[in-house]
């Protein structure tokens, strides 16, 4: 798991719950004193480990009530046309999410608007405009069963030999 022991599991798994906590908490839920604490919350964010912080903001409270995943076609899978709509993709703020699929959907993207209407506009002015799009295929979520956003984090099943508790 990317060299991880006990203590950066720990870590993570706590800060995945809440990234406002002090230092001297973190090191109280990973059982290490503050300072080594510090120190591996520091690595983890140099190695990239942890990639920022950020607000979980409730969609619906700020307007975005539709939520559509949809199925993405491409005409032609040539290199640059791939980057071209993936560089687009990334730049269109109602795209919240984008994967790269196997079978029947080349592409599977989220898209967060306020209405059914602002959806059918951004068929039209966007997804049907990205390059290389040939078929688009919608499906409106009616409710989110879970929308989870930490990841399921294990403990290494054995101590990771050389490496100190810090």
């Amino acid at each position: 798991m990317n060299d991880l022991d006990r203590h950066d599991v720990l870590l993570l798994t706590e800060l995945q719950r809440d990234s406002r906590q002090t230092v001297q908490q973190l090191a109280t839920a990973a059982g290490l004193s503050s300072t080594p604490c510090w120190k591996r919350v520091k690595e983890l964010e140099a190695r990239g480990v942890i990639r920022g912080y950020t607000a979980l903001v409730d969609r619906e409270q700020v307007g975005l009530t539709l939520c559509v995943l949809a199925e993405v076609n491409l005409t032609r899978h040539n290199e640059d046309e791939v980057r071209r709509f993936e560089r687009e993709v990334a730049a269109c703020p109602q795209i919240v999410s984008c994967y790269s699929t196997t079978g029947q959907a080349d592409y599977v993207i989220k898209v967060l608007v306020p209405d059914i209407k602002a959806y059918e506009t951004f068929l039209h002015e966007t997804a049907f405009k990205l390059p290389g799009v040939t078929h688009v295929r919608s499906s409106v979520v009616l409710k989110e069963v879970k929308a989870e956003t930490r990841l399921p984090l294990a403990a290494p099943a054995k101590a990771k030999v050389g490496r100190k508790a810090r």
